[in-house]
């Protein structure tokens, strides 16, 4: 992986703010602090969302356990938001003029942006766990989910470098981070010599059920002679039929592979895995990773659940990550004054459950490996690939114009989501 000017400024100043972080504390008795928990526990994203409520309780559990932050405990608000965009921004100022310290939630970009406004004009702080499409940086934010070249483009370079493929089926939910994420895949494919016609993009609606059309056509563009996958950006619960139609249609992945940036663990679990066994799918952790920290967080999930079938997943490691970032910072800062707690976040670094540290940079995104995985009939991942380290996110796709001169920086001076290293100015281009 290249790293680029831009992320090597930020990647430099994360690592000295982390070093500069004091190791103040205060102790004041009273009322416990509240968290706010913003995922959807109903409708259609509830097959992805639910589980990062649980994790949620089991981090604040544990957190009290050692005594809890600033001498006080923890307490969860939990919302359901019911898989209704319009119904986050609602849940969100209700949880924030609530008394929340920090909200930790959404799962979709349409439900990320709906919520923005309310973060910024309230001045509070969300900690953001699912991957995106990037373009977009907010001082209320902390993005620890994957960006695009996190996730979606070593994707495709393991595709184009490992499996030979030659022709692109970019298929996707139709909302913004697919649009936004395919758009950033297309130009880059472009850039790598990938002929117009061997890409086809394609954007079906949330739920989406009768994907026989949509195969057929995957199927005959991929027998054309040149080697075809598809990259998924489908959402939620459609995802079931998707695979389905491909079993059935006799697409197997060793014909077109599928690489998906929305299955994991929680996803394949209780649903027949075998139409899926073979495909693929690109994260930042599984749940398979051998490793001490790993196996010590799957141990206390299944001890908190009191079932060892629940699977661990990505986002919820990202959960892990972005919480235990806020206590180190609000510890550090010894309040949990947004403006304060803001601060004292870039620089802090945590344990991730691969291995190593994940930092928290200025623009807000943190480091993180990158993995792909195929997918075992037991509904686990068999890691095929991933990064020699970790890679620093990064907020502004060097791959669209308008965006490949801007970088963010949260840090004075330059306190800035979209400047512009071109003109030296803040505001893009």
């Amino acid at each position: 992986m290249t790293i680029t000017r831009r992320q090597a400024l930020q990647m430099g100043a994360a690592f000295a703010g982390a070093f500069a972080l004091g190791s103040r504390s205060a102790f004041a008795q009273g009322e416990p602090i509240k968290v706010g928990v913003l995922h959807s526990l109903s409708g259609t994203m509830a097959i992805s969302e639910t589980t990062l409520k649980d994790v949620m309780l089991m981090l604040i559990e544990q957190q009290n356990a050692k005594g809890g932050l600033l001498g006080r405990q923890l307490e969860a608000v939990v919302v359901d938001p019911a898989s209704d965009w319009p119904l986050f921004a609602e849940k969100a100022r209700e949880l924030i003029t609530g008394g929340c310290a920090a909200t930790f939630g959404c799962w979709t970009s349409v439900s990320r942006k709906s919520v923005l406004p309310v973060f910024e004009e309230l001045n509070s702080i969300l900690f953001y766990p699912v991957q995106y499409e990037g373009e977009e940086s907010s001082r209320n934010v902390f993005y620890t989910g994957a960006a695009p070249n996190q996730q979606a483009i070593p994707a495709v370079d393991y595709l184009m470098e490992v499996e030979g493929v030659e022709r692109w089926v970019l298929e996707g939910t139709d909302y913004v981070y697919p649009r936004t994420t395919n758009r950033i895949l297309e130009a880059y494919l472009l850039s790598k010599g990938v002929a117009p016609e061997d890409i086809r993009v394609n954007y079906t609606p949330f739920s989406h059920s009768d994907w026989q059309t949509i195969v057929s056509d995957i199927k005959r563009f991929g027998s054309e002679g040149k080697r075809t996958a598809v990259v998924s950006t489908i959402n939620g619960d459609a995802n079931v039929p998707f695979y389905r139609e491909l079993a059935n249609q006799g697409v197997a992945a060793t014909d077109i592979p599928v690489v998906a940036f929305s299955v994991g663990e929680e996803e394949l679990a209780g649903i027949d895995t075998g139409p899926l066994v073979g495909h693929l799918a690109a994260w930042n952790y599984f749940m398979s990773v051998d490793t001490p920290e790993n196996q010590a967080f799957i141990d206390a999930w299944h001890a908190f659940t009191g079932d060892t079938n629940r699977v661990t997943n990505d986002p919820m490691e990202a959960h892990y990550i972005g919480f235990n970032m806020w206590v180190k910072a609000v510890e550090a800062a010894g309040t949990t004054d947004p403006d304060a707690v803001i601060d004292a976040m870039v620089g802090v670094a945590v344990p991730n459950l691969t291995g190593g540290l994940s930092a928290m940079m200025p623009n807000h995104h943190i480091t993180k490996p990158v993995l792909v995985g195929e997918i075992q009939d037991d509904g686990q991942f068999a890691v095929v690939w991933e990064t020699a380290g970790l890679v620093p996110g990064d907020a502004w796709s060097d791959h669209l114009e308008g965006s490949k001169d801007l970088m963010s920086d949260w840090q004075a001076p330059m306190n800035c989501g979209n400047f512009n290293v071109a003109t030296g100015q803040c505001g893009g281009a």
